[in-house]
């Protein structure tokens, strides 16, 4: 098995599942239960000739994207804030401990009553991903190599330069890190506000409306698109992430 390649691995790996999936719905003998996958693949294909279909996952992917980027953007403002400023850091950091320690459930049914439904994912995507990211930035910072930061003063680099040559290498591991980790987080949560708070057209809500109707089918291809998207985003994530630091490799060696 080790002998095959990593991607014949995986659809043997994948093959295998589908037909144990198939065996349980062929013993279980109830569609309504267990769908088998040929319905499930008839369901999905119904699902693609539909306007809505697209509108819904186009919408879904950009509220979860947006608060990811939201978090990312803001995590590494209020990273570098508390590893420069000790009192940001203290100010944040009981306030992060109370978001990581609350059930998402809980924020979601807050969020109703505040903001507005096509909102929710993005709040919830954010609160997900902003703890992490301003941690993780907070830590690379104060990790920082000293003595490149010292050599930097020394050769009276500018601090856009210090940042640029020393900072950012140094933050970037954790960075990648954390929002790698927290992308499926998002997206899972965001999915899961959706199914509770039922913005226009949305993957979340396409999943309650299969539960409330008992489209076990639909359910199962909603569910499969779900962990489809997921894997795309991360295979991305990954993808920029090599192609960032090969360039830096690059260009390291030609320094």
């Amino acid at each position: 098995m080790k002998s095959l390649p990593k991607f014949l691995r995986k659809l043997i790996v994948l093959l295998c599942l589908i037909a144990l999936w198939w065996a349980i719905s062929a013993v279980i003998k109830k569609d309504v239960l267990i769908p088998s996958p040929l319905q499930v693949a008839r369901k999905f294909l119904f699902l693609t000739g539909t306007k809505a279909f697209y509108q819904s996952v186009f919408l879904s992917v950009f509220r979860i994207l947006t608060g990811f980027l939201l978090a990312v953007l803001l995590g590494i403002l209020c990273g570098s804030l508390g590893a420069f400023f000790d009192l940001a850091g203290e100010f944040l950091t009981p306030i992060l401990s109370v978001i990581k320690a609350t059930p998402v459930a809980s924020f979601i049914i807050l969020a109703l009553v505040f903001i507005n439904k096509e909102l929710i994912p993005v709040f919830i995507s954010f609160l997900m991903v902003f703890p992490v990211i301003f941690e993780n930035v907070k830590t690379g910072i104060q990790k920082a190599d000293e003595n490149l930061i010292e050599m930097g003063h020394f050769f009276h680099l500018s601090k856009a330069e210090i940042t640029r040559h020393i900072y950012v290498p140094e933050v970037a591991p954790y960075f990648f890190a954390g929002a790698k980790t927290c992308l499926g987080l998002a997206w899972k949560a965001g999915v899961a506000a959706e199914v509770l708070c039922f913005p226009t057209y949305s993957i979340g809500k396409n999943l309650y409306n299969a539960k409330v109707y008992l489209e076990t089918d639909s359910l199962f291809a909603w569910t499969i698109l779900v962990i489809f998207i997921s894997m795309c985003i991360e295979a991305l994530v990954s993808k920029l992430i090599q192609i960032y630091e090969k360039g830096r490799v690059l260009n390291h060696d030609e320094t």
